[in-house]
This record gives structure tokens, C-alpha cells and sequence, in this order.
């Protein structure tokens, strides 16, 4: 399995304010206690959220990892009309 398999708790967040978006990158990079904590914001790029029209996937190896994000962007970054928006979280089933 490779290291990336591995950080499967995601959720996806909309924010059409780019500064916010680098703000979320690097509190994905703290929320991630354990592990390399720059694959959590991997495919956020500048290119990518245009692209996705502006919506990001932030990827954690737990889902605390991924809790504690959420907890920090509440505490943080008030949710406001075109700040950011939480649109769908992912945790994967167990075999």
C-alpha cells in the first residue's frame, strides 16, 4: 500500500476567496499530527481549485486528524457567504 493509500478520511471544502484557501492548506498541514503532512493539501494548487470550481479535497490518515481540522477552521474562519463552505466529508467502509 502505497504511503498516499493511507490518507483516505476526506472532506472537500468550497471557498471562492483564494486567500482563504491558502489559509486551509496550511491548517491541513497542522492538522496532521503524524505522517507527511504536506500530502493533506496535495491537489490544491491554485490550478486545481479553478479547475474544481473552487472547491478543495483535504485528505487525513484518522478521522480525529480530519475532526481536529474542522474544530481549528470553526474556531478560526468564520463561515460566512464566500469564505468557505464544508460540502462533503468522506470516510471510507471497512472490509
Amino acid at each position: 500500500m502505497s504511503v498516499h493509500a493511507s490518507y483516505k478520511f476526506s472532506l472537500t471544502i468550497h471557498s471562492n476567496d483564494l486567500a482563504v484557501v491558502n489559509c486551509l492548506r496550511a491548517l491541513s498541514k497542522f492538522s496532521q499530527k503524524s505522517g507527511n503532512n504536506r500530502i493533506p493539501w496535495g491537489g490544491t494548487k491554485d490550478v486545481d481549485w479553478k479547475w474544481d470550481g473552487h472547491s478543495v479535497t483535504f485528505r487525513f490518515t484518522t478521522p480525529e486528524y480530519r475532526a481536529g481540522f474542522l474544530t481549528k477552521l470553526s474556531a478560526s474562519c468564520r463561515r460566512r457567504y464566500g469564505q468557505w463552505l464544508l460540502e462533503a466529508t468522506t470516510t471510507p467502509r471497512e472490509i
